[in-house]
């Protein structure tokens, strides 16, 4: 059973998971290189409790059973020492990843199960050089980790069936919805329907069919709507599969299917236009990253009342 989790990685993926082992009744520890970091991420789980808090989502008690279940360090022996999961959440550069996890060898319990937030690698390239395989996974959150139920696993043959079972569990307890694949691929599933759609999106902005505002709003006004309830595969039953099929042979070759981002993005970002993280990107934002965030987070927990 997992009783303690170390986080390894405390930015946007490493303090929202940590959050939710911490309210999952865990005892967590957060590691990052700085302490400045780990006080940051503290910071962010204390303002993301209070959102929650303030939309009537949690309780004054959960709050504090919470953050008392939280420890925060810039040693990595002192955190993972004992942890019966080590989760990575470190930036998505291999070389750092397989450092981490030659390190982390001598360092964790050898029963410790071992997992990967990443969301870019496979997992046979981040086990080739550990001697943990068997103890090793994938679990892929989404931003932010402590609203959104989505968490994909992914295993290697190594993989023993206890390791994913005990990860299986833990996650359920925490409100998680897990989806184990059967085969590891670039992107897994969440990601590479993402991108169809955000390629395509990227097109129809490019090609100036409609601005951002409009092409995101048929997104939310309608798909988005039906996809809350039902994924595509659903639908596509639901309009029945012979009219799917004319739909698919007419519009598939009119689709783009560029195999690199689109120059406008390529030359957004040479220009420091990152997004909400630099108050422009395809939208200009007047409030700081943390106040978008936070918006946004407000109405992730509406969905989310709604649903109960």
């Amino acid at each position: 059973m997992i009783k303690k989790v170390a986080v390894i990685g405390s930015g946007t993926m490493g303090h929202g998971i940590a959050q939710v082992f911490a309210s999952a009744q865990c005892a967590v520890a957060v590691f990052d290189l700085k302490e400045e970091l780990v006080i940051k991420a503290e910071r962010m789980i204390v303002k993301n409790l209070d959102v929650m808090k303030n939309e009537s989502y949690i309780s004054d008690k959960e709050i504090q059973e919470t953050l008392n279940n939280l420890s925060f360090t810039a040693d990595l022996e002192e955190a993972v020492q004992d942890a019966d999961l080590v989760i990575e959440a470190i930036p998505e550069v291999l070389d750092y990843k397989l450092q981490l996890f030659k390190t982390l060898e001598r360092l964790i319990k050898p029963t410790a199960i071992i997992a990967s937030n990443t969301s870019t690698f496979p997992i046979t390239k981040l086990v080739a050089q550990c001697s943990f395989a068997e103890r090793m996974l994938i679990t892929h959150f989404f931003n932010p980790a402590h609203l959104v139920k989505l968490v994909e696993i992914v295993k290697t043959e190594q993989t023993l069936p206890w390791v994913l079972e005990e990860v299986f569990i833990l996650l359920n307890a925490a409100g998680k919805e897990v989806v184990v694949l059967n085969k590891d691929i670039p992107g897994f599933i969440a990601n590479r329907l993402q991108a169809a759609v955000i390629r395509e999106a990227f097109y129809l902005l490019e090609e100036g069919i409609a601005n951002a505002d409009d092409i995101d709003r048929v997104m939310t006004e309608g798909p988005g709507m039906r996809w809350a309830l039902n994924g595509p595969l659903r639908i596509a039953d639901l309009g029945g599969l012979d009219i799917w099929e004319k739909v698919t042979a007419h519009l598939f070759p009119e689709l783009d299917a560029r195999t690199a981002p689109p120059d406008f993005i390529v030359e957004s970002v040479k220009q420091g236009n990152l997004g909400a993280k630099t108050g422009k990107g395809i939208y200009e934002y007047s409030d700081s990253k943390n106040m978008t965030a936070f918006k946004r987070d407000k109405q992730l927990i509406h969905l989310l009342k709604m649903s109960l």
